[in-house]
């Protein structure tokens, strides 16, 4: 029996989920040290409770086709996949105040060379990590963008000074940007990012190519998918130093392998795009939605 997901032998760590490749047991998104077949458990109560008529769902098949024809047989029910939901958003839904100066700074930058980094709105970081990271970004030579939250980096109110000074040369720091735009940005040739669904589809939908640093949750499914399915990105593992950071930052956009992930990245930006046109698959998905709704 196993009894922990996060155990030391790497084996186990590595063994693939039965019925869930590639998912790996490390990548389940359990919280905390708890049995992992108490988890599982708890997974198949929820699953087999079916109080719901039907799902509505934030994807497209062109992302996870085989998941989610599992999933439609498994249910039974309608499945309404109308993603990506933020392409005909009207309204900014931003959860903090935008620092749009970082649009005129990528403005004077090279197409394609900026890493954007941002880890969300829960993360944090130790103090440590942090200056890896930034040692990490400058000794790359790319010029990046860096989103570090007010409170995101716990006992510091303000960045430290070594921080600002490494980062003054080659790096812009913002506490919160405009994802969107600066992700449709022309000089920006990739995200570093915790690989939330949000930022995960936004990134796709852009055609930017990821770093992944998954924190928790569903983060670490995410990652999964964007190294191994799509193959548009690749996870950072192990602890953040800067010799990895640089390493990494070179990989996603100078490196011969960034073009292929960028190429990937490009099609699915396509293939996104097509399903929310007159005709494609979100936009049938809707149309057929509000028949179902008529018909209740």
């Amino acid at each position: 029996m196993i009894y922990f997901y996060n155990f030391s032998d790497p084996e186990v760590q590595d063994k693939v989920v039965e019925n869930l490749h590639p998912l790996r047991y490390k990548n389940l998104p359990i919280l905390g040290r708890g049995p992992l077949d108490r988890f599982l458990e708890i997974c198949r109560q929820v699953f087999n409770k079916r109080t719901a008529s039907a799902v509505i769902i934030n994807t497209t098949s062109c992302l996870e086709s085989t998941s989610l024809s599992w999933l439609q047989q498994e249910l039974n029910i309608p499945l309404f996949l109308l993603g990506p939901l933020h392409i005909t958003a009207s309204a900014n839904s931003s959860l903090l105040e935008e620092d749009r100066s970082c649009i005129e700074w990528l403005n004077k930058q090279v197409p394609r060379s900026v890493i954007y980094i941002s880890l969300g709105s829960i993360a944090k970081m130790e103090t440590k990590e942090v200056l890896e990271m930034a040692w990490g970004l400058s000794n790359s030579n790319q010029p990046f963008l860096w989103v570090i939250r007010p409170g995101s980096v716990p006992g510091s109110e303000s960045l430290p000074e070594e921080v600002s000074k490494i980062v003054s040369e080659k790096g812009y720091i913002v506490k919160w940007a405009p994802q969107g735009e600066v992700l449709r940005h022309h000089a920006v040739g990739g995200f570093w990012s915790h690989c939330g669904w949000n930022s995960t589809i936004e990134s796709i939908v852009e055609g930017v190519p990821m770093i992944c640093r998954p924190f928790n949750g569903e983060q670490k499914l995410n990652a999964i998918y964007i190294e191994s399915v799509w193959r548009i990105g690749f996870q950072l593992q192990g602890d953040v130093e800067r010799g990895g950071v640089e390493r990494a930052v070179k990989r996603l956009i100078v490196d011969e392998e960034a073009a292929g992930m960028r190429e990937r990245a490009l099609v699915l930006k396509e293939k996104l795009e097509a399903s929310v046109r007159s005709g494609g698959s979100s936009y049938k998905a809707l149309d057929e939605l509000a028949k179902y709704l008529k018909t209740e």
